[in-house]
């Protein structure tokens, strides 16, 4: 059986994006900025974002698959300049390096 997808994850996959680090720098500012690891499906992390499930957020935080954007992340993206997605999800920006790569150090 095939499971047809949410419309949510349907919306948030239309609405997700390249974007650079220059683009990101003022969500970065204002603390609204979450990576997402790379092995990680950001359309299904903004999901379960946009729809508050604590459980699968906080699993997540807890290990490290969803974090915010710290200082030393963002100079790292600053200095490689990698290609980046990112979807939003009010307030936050959900970031993502797509080529499989795991979180700057």
């Amino acid at each position: 059986m095939t499971e047809q997808p949410s419309t949510l994850y349907a919306k948030l996959l239309g609405e997700t994006a390249p974007i650079t680090w220059q683009e990101l720098q003022p969500f970065f500012a204002r603390g609204a900025l979450l990576w997402v690891q790379g092995e990680q499906d950001l359309v299904a992390v903004a999901q379960a974002v946009a729809e508050n499930d604590q459980g699968k957020v906080a699993t997540w935080l807890q290990a490290e698959v969803l974090s915010k954007v710290d200082e030393v992340c963002a100079q790292d993206l600053l200095a490689r300049d990698p290609k980046l997605w990112a979807v939003v999800v009010a307030p936050w920006v959900l970031v993502q390096e797509r080529a499989g790569e795991t979180r700057p150090i």
